[in-house]
């Protein structure tokens, strides 16, 4: 297993560091987006035992954070239509790495809703999808009675970052330093269960079903942020894609199975989103497409 970091740079400047994972017989490659507010590095140890399937991983690095070239502010603003954006660029570092085996793209909460996103914009961009932790944030997709009071907080927040310049995300306990422009984009979503981020003139809500690949869809038994409710509303949208969804439980993780716990002890997830990976390749002979330091 090798550790690789890769500079990027988007059309319009950006900067970050792409960290690849690298096994020595890689059979897939991954994709990975983070959660709001969550930097590349931890997902390390999920990246790590994932690599342990075969599984190249690649930690991409949201605008604003870890890396990052940029600081959300005023004057510095940015929507999903630059986060998705940056996806495609990530992609293209990560298919000179690995050029010809699966490839897959998944994320964390926000990381695997824009993931989704991005098979709206390209059908093509991945064989399959993997959510952990994640799901639509639109209120009435959660349970009562914490959709009684969402409504409210996805118009405070928006408006909280448009008045402050950003979202003070540690401050407040909720996200990160998050752009006015993220923030808008995704109180939008909420409210209307709809993605149609500023700027992009495409109808993500009709090129979703045209994704034909894998959803592998894993919920988290304690976590009320992303319960097995919304990631189901989130994956009926990939109408034509092949769904398999489950739930993991603390006895199951050997840790607390909420939002963020699993990131601790990621052994079982990874097991649990490798395993297609692991029958398809049961019986051929392992090769390796994956060059280091290219």
């Amino acid at each position: 297993m090798r550790v690789v970091e890769l500079p990027v740079a988007t059309r319009d400047g950006h900067r970050f560091t792409l960290e690849a994972i690298l096994p020595e017989n890689a059979r897939a490659r991954l994709l990975w987006l983070p959660a709001l507010g969550v930097s590349a590095r931890h997902y390390r140890p999920i990246a790590e035992a994932l690599a342990k399937h075969d599984v190249a991983v690649f930690l991409h690095e949201w605008r604003g954070h870890g890396s990052s070239s940029l600081r959300a502010g005023r004057g510095c603003d940015w929507g999903y239509r630059e986060l998705l954006l940056d996806i495609e660029t990530s992609e293209a570092a990560a298919a000179a790495q690995a050029p010809e085996v699966r490839r897959l793209i998944g994320g964390h909460s926000l990381g695997g809703q824009l993931a989704a996103c991005r098979l709206r914009l390209d059908p093509a961009a991945a064989d399959a999808l993997w959510l952990v932790a994640s799901g639509a944030p639109y209120w009435r997709a959660f349970p009562y009675p914490t959709r009684c009071w969402l409504p409210l907080a996805y118009r405070f927040l928006p408006w909280l970052a448009r008045r402050v310049g950003h979202l003070p995300g540690r401050r407040i306990g909720f996200g990160g330093s998050e752009a006015a422009g993220v923030m808008t984009d995704w109180g939008r979503s909420a409210l209307s269960g709809l993605y149609a981020p500023a700027g992009v003139t495409a109808d993500l809500e009709a090129g979703m079903t045209c994704f034909a690949g894998e959803v592998r869809g894993l919920a988290l038994r304690d976590d009320w942020l992303g319960p097995m409710s919304s990631l189901l509303y989130l994956t009926s949208k990939l109408a034509h894609a092949r769904v398999a969804l489950d739930t993991l439980d603390a006895g199951m993780l050997g840790t607390v199975a909420d939002h963020y716990g699993w990131m601790l002890q990621p052994e079982i997830v990874a097991q649990a989103l490798s395993a297609p990976v692991d029958r398809e390749y049961s019986e051929e002979p392992a090769s390796s497409s994956v060059e280091a330091g290219k």
